[in-house]
């Protein structure tokens, strides 16, 4: 087994001032990173832990192993890259700054809004002019639920469900994403208007689907889940999850670039709850940062999750609305571009009192008087 290097930031700061110059900013957003841990691991196992700060970077960089050498340099790249906006047809979708997702699901059984907005396009329609109203940027469409434990759906089920959704949000003029797996929904879906293709299962579960997506100009967000076919859950068996997510959509990432999917159309998901215990999603959200080495504009879902709920005296889904915020809060300060949620008003209006405290210590040190 090769050895594997990562690039991990482990400490924050408000602005580049605030650590004298010595901080990058990464991904090109509105956090700001000053030290570093370059990890190297082998066999599983980590054998090398350096702490760095951004000055030291380059030289820890030169001194590593030829076979290391080239990673630790795109890596160190990708932390620093900006990435280019989302095109949504008429709407730019800028990822210098974080954007709210809006989730729509028109199924009967999703583990939070189960058949509240199924058969009920009046409904829908409302709730999505709501959200796109309070500031979603983008609209995610779902005809299937893929919580632990759902039935399979129809292919056919999953057209007649989604795609009349994404007509009637398209003649809004939103951003759209589609949430699927197959193929054929992709399709419908785009030719119906949708901009964005979200699959949970990276375009593993479809045959066709990579092949398509490869064919279109549509963003592709590629997301971890350790299962196949119907069961995404699976039983993954992590030796270091936060680093074995990493490698997995790394690989994922690569196979999709080969496949002839340009690289500015790929987001990254880590998947929160997909396969992953409360331990292992707490650590994937502690340590979002890293993800950024991959060179991949970021999304989290994690609203009104079932970790919200173990963490909160069994809460159930529609009383997780604090858990959510906090976990949306927690992505923001990671430097995450888009956080899908369900609270739409409130996860924006804490997005804004976040993006003034940004901006407000952007300034803080230039009032402070000279000594």
């Amino acid at each position: 087994m090769s050895e594997t290097l990562y690039l991990r930031p482990i400490a924050l700061a408000d602005s580049p001032q605030s650590e004298e110059g010595d901080a990058v900013r990464l991904a090109g957003g509105l956090v700001y990173a000053s030290r570093f841990a370059l990890i190297r691991r082998h066999g599983g196992r980590i054998i090398e832990r350096q702490r760095l700060s951004v000055a030291e970077m380059p030289a820890a960089l030169v001194a590593l192993p030829a076979a290391l050498a080239a990673e630790g340099a795109a890596q160190w790249a990708a932390l620093r890259a900006t990435h280019a906006p989302l095109h949504c047809g008429a709407r730019i979708i800028r990822l210098d700054q974080p954007q709210v997702i809006g989730i729509l699901n028109v199924t009967p059984d999703s583990f939070s809004d189960g058949g509240e907005f199924l058969d009920k396009p009046d409904v829908a329609r409302a709730h999505a002019a709501a959200m796109l109203e309070a500031g979603a940027a983008i609209i995610d469409v779902g005809g299937e639920s893929t919580r632990p434990g759902a039935a399979a759906v129809w292919e056919g089920d999953e057209l007649k469900r989604a795609v009349p959704t994404v007509e009637a949000l398209a003649a809004m003029g939103a951003a759209i994403s589609i949430d699927t797996r197959r193929m054929a929904v992709m399709e419908a879906a785009l030719a119906a208007g949708a901009h964005i293709i979200n699959d949970v299962s990276a375009l593993r579960h479809d045959p066709r689907s990579l092949e398509f997506a490869a064919r279109t100009s549509a963003p592709v967000v590629l997301m971890h889940a350790p299962g196949e076919g119907e069961d995404l859950h699976g039983t993954p068996g992590y030796g270091d999850v936060v680093l074995d997510v990493f490698d997995w959509l790394k690989a994922r990432r690569d196979a999709v670039l080969a496949a002839g999917v340009a690289a500015e159309r790929i987001i990254l998901d880590p998947g929160i709850g997909f396969g992953k215990s409360v331990a292992d999603n707490l650590a994937l959200l502690n340590a979002l940062p890293l993800f950024h080495a991959l060179g991949q504009p970021l999304l989290v879902g994690a609203s009104r999750k079932r970790m919200i709920g173990a963490l909160s005296n069994e809460a159930p889904a529609h009383k997780r609305l604090g858990g959510s915020l906090t976990l949306a809060l927690k992505a923001l300060d990671a430097g995450v571009q888009l956080i899908r949620v369900h609270d739409v008003v409130e996860t924006v209006q804490a997005l804004h009192v976040w993006r003034g405290l940004r901006d407000a210590a952007l300034t803080d040190f230039a009032q402070l008087p000279v000594i």
